[in-house]
């Protein structure tokens, strides 16, 4: 667990930059001079102006949307661990650290609190506790926390209003450009790719990185905690299905023509692929089977943002149908080892 935390450091400070930046930035295309609420106030205070150009101005301001939901999601989180570890009279499970951070990186700035809260609880009791606690659930808590904000709460979570998260300025996300647009050329695109793999686009409050991602990816692959084989597979389960959709062609919807590239970069792709897919609770636990379950997710993804354009991040669904798959995979691949031992022997 504290491996994980050291590997989102990159994520987390990406994040707090980036949700800063686009919110200064929309403000100073608005012509705002200042911010309402308690955010204004604060810093005022402080004396922070808001200069997208200002990295501790951004930084800083990034960290008064991510600190509130993250302090929402630890005391919801905890409430329910703390509930349930005197019901059981045994310790509190661990690693409710690193399910909230998640939760919190993969959330829009505007989320209200009182979704954060109800996402959380979800996600802790439905997706962990009723199994048992840490190790024991086979899906990850954290989708199932935010696959319950996505069903019930949809233009909460994906609309465009969510991202900017400034009142009455919004702005539409690299997906929302290539909804409402008809082109045929990647200059639809709102933003360069280079930004895009940086992070610097509007996005969640710490998943839209795949720089950051791809770092925390080398830490936790060098203290040898997540699986270099979910993530390669993913790759190019990925990148193999993209190809196929580049080769059939789709008329005038832009997802079947975009690179592999982008599709590494933008939405949660990288995020998800390093710190959501190889979760060893509940991905594939045999060597092979982690190959498959690899692949199913990387080429799910692609179908799902190319079928989908009201949801086209696709990283969330995808991971959690490799979840649930992932039982299937390791007893498909002991089964095959049983009868070629079989028939080996004789």
């Amino acid at each position: 667990m504290r491996c994980v935390v050291i590997a989102l450091v990159p994520s987390i400070a990406t994040g707090l930059f980036n949700t800063g930046y686009q919110v200064n930035l929309a403000l100073a295309r608005a012509g705002a001079e200042g911010v309402a609420g308690w955010r204004g106030r604060v810093l005022e205070a402080l004396g922070i102006g808001l200069d997208p150009a200002d990295v501790m101005a951004a930084t800083l301001h990034g960290l008064l949307y991510v600190a509130p939901v993250l302090i929402v999601a630890l005391v919801a989180g905890g409430a329910w661990e703390w509930l349930f570890a005197t019901w059981r009279k045994r310790e509190a499970s661990q690693g409710l650290l690193v399910i909230a951070l998640l939760f919190t990186l993969s959330l829009p700035p505007a989320v209200p609190l009182w979704q954060v809260a109800l996402g959380m609880s979800f996600g802790i009791v439905v997706g962990r506790e009723i199994f048992g606690g840490t190790g024991k659930s086979f899906l990850n808590p954290v989708l199932v926390g935010l696959a319950f904000l996505y069903a019930s709460y949809p233009q909460g979570m994906v609309g465009e209003a969510v991202w900017q998260a400034v009142d009455a300025f919004t702005g539409p996300t690299v997906y929302g450009e290539a909804v409402v647009t008809e082109t045929q050329d990647i200059a639809w695109l709102a933003t360069g790719w280079l930004e895009s793999f940086f992070g610097l686009d509007p996005g969640t409050m710490g998943a839209s990185s795949a720089f950051a991602a791809l770092l925390g990816a080398a830490f936790l692959i060098y203290r040898r905690v997540a699986s270099p084989r979910i993530m390669a597979a993913i790759a190019m389960g990925m990148v193999g299905m993209v190809l196929l959709f580049n080769q059939t062609g789709g008329g005038s919807d832009q997802f079947w023509a975009l690179p592999w590239f982008w599709h590494l970069t933008v939405g949660s792709f990288a995020f998800g692929t390093v710190f959501l897919a190889t979760d060893p609770a509940s991905a594939s636990a045999t060597e092979t089977g982690q190959w498959v379950y690899g692949l199913l997710i990387g080429a799910m993804i692609v179908v799902f943002r190319v079928a989908d354009p009201a949801h086209p991040d696709g990283v969330l669904f995808a991971i959690l149908l490799g979840n649930i798959f992932a039982p299937l995979i390791d007893q498909a691949v002991v089964w095959a080892h049983i009868r070629k031992r079989a028939r080996r022997d004789g």
